[in-house]
């Protein structure tokens, strides 16, 4: 049995996502949350909101136990790209592409044995 949630459009590029993303893959539910609390980077708290709201789903909708929960996948995604111009020397100007995430995290139960 699986939960999941997903966060569309969130305003920071996924190679920066996919940094903090890559630390809590595989890890207990717990484990993810002490270590995403101890990560300075401007994701963190983004991916830490997407991860307790699966868990949120776990518990609720499929009667998970929360202590039991391992984050089975979690994967970033690259959204809609928004497109803006800086002018530049000589009348020029010059493309700057504010990229956007969708993060999904999936929980599941851990194995016993």
């Amino acid at each position: 049995m699986q939960a999941k949630a997903v966060a569309n459009t969130v305003r920071i590029a996924p190679r920066k996502v996919r940094l903090v993303a890559d630390l809590i893959r595989g890890k207990q539910v717990g484990e993810a949350v002490a270590i995403l609390n101890h990560t300075p980077r401007s994701a963190s708290p983004v991916i830490e909101k997407v991860l307790k709201s699966a868990v949120a789903n776990a518990e609720h909708n499929y009667d998970m136990d929360i202590n039991n929960l391992v984050i089975s996948e979690a994967y970033v995604n690259e959204g809609p790209t928004l497109k803006r111009f800086r002018p530049r020397a000589q009348g020029r100007a010059s493309a700057i592409n504010k990229r956007t995430s969708h993060i999904t995290i999936v929980v599941s139960e851990k194995k016993e044995g």
